[in-house]
């Protein structure tokens, strides 16, 4: 397993930790969990994996994030949730009540969370991207979709989603009517197939060719001091130096990857 997870200084306490303890905090970072495909079974055991992932790092967690796709499709009614997924949710709760900050950068799946999951499990949401620093690096961190040159035609179709009225109206669906609507379609995606056979079998750009890469240097050119760019979405793992003082990570996946 490819754990992607910052270490600086060892001496350093944060709050949210004991105050004898001498144990390096990390800050970590994943995407990509797709919950809810390609059927329950098989979710399930990547939730189970999830979780079990997420009791290892408790320890020693001074933040982490969660960079979209957490689930394969997600929408909030006023009054339900989408069935299933209490083993992840317990867990992520359990973490913020310690005091654990935990990020969720919404993305193309999960873009319809809205407040249930700030309210009732304590995670931050995020749409836009964030920067951060930690121990004097800066990071920026986005799910990764719609950025960068190109897939204009996912651009308008993420417009719709994010459009109010739009959402309204989905939300005069009775929930059983529209998660299996949801549901169905995120069944027939090409994520979907990869979960199910277990491979993935797309063979991504050369790094340059990356939109994340050119999305990344068009923004040194703002702030030429951002260390790391981090990021979701692609469903490869890469990192990729963009100049000698800043890298592109992206962080594959817990589809195929497990990263």
């Amino acid at each position: 397993m490819f754990t992607f997870a910052v270490v600086f200084n060892p001496n350093y306490t944060p709050l949210n930790s004991n105050k004898n303890t001498s144990k390096p905090k990390k800050v970590y970072f994943a995407s990509d969990f797709h919950l809810g495909v390609p059927n329950h079974k098989e979710s399930l055991e990547r939730e189970k994996k999830l979780v079990k992932w997420l009791n290892t790092i408790e320890d020693d967690a001074l933040e982490i994030f969660l960079l979209g796709d957490i689930f394969d499709f997600w929408f909030e009614y006023s009054t339900a949730v989408p069935k299933g997924f209490v083993r992840i949710l317990g867990k992520l709760a359990e973490l913020t009540d310690k005091g654990i900050p935990i990020h969720l950068f919404r993305g193309n799946h999960d873009i319809w969370a809205f407040e249930y999951l700030q309210k009732e499990v304590g995670i931050k949401l995020h749409r836009r991207p964030q920067v951060r620093e930690f121990y004097g690096k800066k990071f920026l961190l986005a799910h990764g979709d719609g950025l960068g040159p190109g897939d204009n035609g996912y651009k308008l179709l993420k417009k719709v989603f994010e459009f109010k009225p739009n959402q309204w109206l989905f939300k005069i669906l009775h929930p059983d009517i529209g998660t299996r609507l949801g549901l169905y379609f995120s069944r027939k995606s090409r994520i979907a197939n990869v979960a199910l056979e277990g491979s993935n079998t797309y063979i991504p750009p050369k790094p340059e060719e990356e939109n994340l890469y050119i999305y990344s240097k068009d923004y040194l050119e703002k702030d030429s001091n951002i260390n790391y760019f981090i990021f979701g979405h692609r469903h490869i793992i890469l990192d990729h130096a963009i100049t000698n003082s800043s890298r592109l990570v992206i962080l594959g996946d817990w589809v195929t990857n497990y990263s």
